[in-house]
């Protein structure tokens, strides 16, 4: 099993010295003692504390964290597996994605990713995929929790502020927010980043029917009737 030092830590996390300590008093991770009683830390323990750090940034409670870290200890690999490894808090869940697979731990209401290589120095935090956050943004928005579903769109559009099916989801979301100008405007954003999506114009024509823009709405609706048909 691999081991790192603080100094190690340090450096692959970019994490202060005082950083590291403050998270172990916490008691967000317990390290291993070495030769003359140094923290030794695990590649669960890099995990842990990077996480941690983030969680405690976004200023999610000391005592949630500790919860969440507890659960999400439990499943990590020891060792960084070849697959890769990326770790997204969504709602109310972790969800940690091996390769193909994913899994699931207990978590905050934040989002945030990271994934790498300690071996190499190489772990950072990274956004979400854009299809990542459409399936995750989708199956927020289905269990009727809207605002996290929002949340979630609009971290991936800090990445991917030009994908269109992004911002149609975010659209329509925004309708069952009642927050209809808000919603044409970011189909009108959809449709900029992709004039073919037929969805987007059958969508932005009915909302600007109901908007009392009856020439905008037959000009989409015209649209999207000859997308249809080139299919």
């Amino acid at each position: 099993m691999q081991r790192f030092g603080v100094r190690e830590v340090e450096k692959l996390l970019r994490l202060p010295r005082r950083t590291i300590h403050g998270l172990i008093r916490a008691g967000f991770v317990s390290p291993a003692r070495g030769p003359r009683q140094a923290y030794v830390f695990s590649f669960r323990d890099l995990i842990v504390l990077r996480t941690a750090q983030a969680l405690a940034a976004a200023n999610v409670p000391a005592r949630r964290i500790t919860r969440s870290l507890k659960e999400l200890r439990r499943h990590l690999p020891d060792a960084m597996p070849l697959s890769g490894l990326s770790i997204g808090a969504v709602g109310e869940r972790v969800v940690v994605k091996e390769g193909a697979r994913r899994w699931q731990a207990d978590s905050g209401q934040y989002l945030l990713a990271f994934e790498g290589d300690p071996a190499t120095g190489d772990l950072k935090v990274i956004a979400p995929e854009p299809q990542d956050a459409i399936e995750r943004g989708y199956q927020l928005h289905q269990a009727g929790r809207l605002k996290e579903a929002e949340a979630v769109y609009r971290d991936a559009l800090k990445a991917a502020d030009k994908d269109a099916l992004l911002l149609y989801n975010l659209g329509v979301l925004l309708e069952d927010l009642k927050r209809n100008p808000e919603a044409m405007e970011t189909y009108r954003a959809a449709l900029r980043a992709d004039p073919r999506l037929a969805d987007g114009h059958y969508n932005l024509a009915l909302l600007c029917e109901k908007l009392g823009r009856p020439q905008e709405a037959i000009r989409h609706m015209a649209q999207y009737r000859k997308l249809v048909a080139e299919k």
